[in-house]
């Protein structure tokens, strides 16, 4: 039975989904689009828009919020002064994901998440 089981594990301990979640929302902000998995797509897709939400606020806790789990200061100033602003008539749904096919090696999906409005930057 899996009682109070939340979220997805991805084979991973708690410390290293960290990680993971942590260095696919660096690359979203840095890139503004990533190509990873859909399952990894999923995962990270509730915590950004958290992150975006927070940021939007516009206030110390907002902030704080945004620079405790965005750990590197360019990302998070990147996320607040350049991304966050471009959101603010929106109030949810702000990444876009697109199916790009299945790997060969494992059939894993392969898709290319993106900000709103930068699909046709890139």
């Amino acid at each position: 039975m899996r009682h109070n089981v939340y979220g997805r594990h991805l084979g991973r301990d708690k410390n290293e989904r960290t990680a993971l979640f942590r260095a696919l929302v660096r690359s979203l902000v840095l890139h503004e689009s990533i190509q990873t998995t859909e399952t990894k797509a999923k995962a990270i897709k509730g915590l950004v828009d958290k992150l975006i939400t927070a940021g939007k606020k516009n206030t110390s806790s907002g902030r704080l919020v945004v620079t405790s789990f965005l750990t590197h200061t360019d990302v998070s100033k990147k996320l607040i002064e350049t991304i966050i602003p471009s959101f603010e008539n929106r109030n949810s749904g702000f990444t876009t994901v697109v199916k790009l096919g299945k790997r060969l090696v494992d059939g894993a999906m392969l898709v290319k998440m993106s900000f709103i409005g930068e699909e046709s930057k890139v």
